[in-house]
């Protein structure tokens, strides 16, 4: 069938929302993805929508096929324009291609995975008026 991100993360926008009004957490969704995504702009319009919530996406890409959408969902180069025109506030997306990593010690892939969250979770605590505990 068709890989579809939206519902995801549209599904882990809320569960941010609901995770951060009972108990202050910031959520972390995880993808693990083969390259394919058939709903682009609605995911982009996801994303965006996500920006000012207390949420990171990390996307791994397992096995071989193309990435390049991956890329543009991580928005390191050029940030993320919803369908209606609205720019994405801050990067909340870090991509990492499996591959890259899979012949090195586990904790070189992890570091890579983690490596945006930080500065991920401080730009949005400090967009939102937060203080981090």
């Amino acid at each position: 069938g068709p890989t579809l991100f939206a519902p995801l993360i549209r599904y882990a926008n809320q569960l941010a929302i609901q995770s951060f009004q009972e108990s202050r957490t910031y959520t972390i969704l995880l993808i693990l993805t083969d390259g394919i995504i058939n709903d682009m702009q609605d995911t982009c319009d996801a994303i965006v929508d996500a920006g000012r919530l207390p949420l990171s996406i990390i996307i791994v890409g397992v096995g071989d096929a193309s990435f390049d959408k991956m890329d543009v969902l991580d928005g390191d180069d050029k940030p993320l324009i919803s369908r209606t025109g609205e720019k994405e506030c801050r990067d909340l997306v870090q991509f990492v291609p499996f591959n890259r990593f899979a012949n090195q010690h586990y904790s070189v892939l992890a570091a890579e995975v983690l490596d945006e969250v930080p500065r991920q979770l401080m730009e949005w605590a400090e967009m939102n008026g937060v203080r981090p505990c």
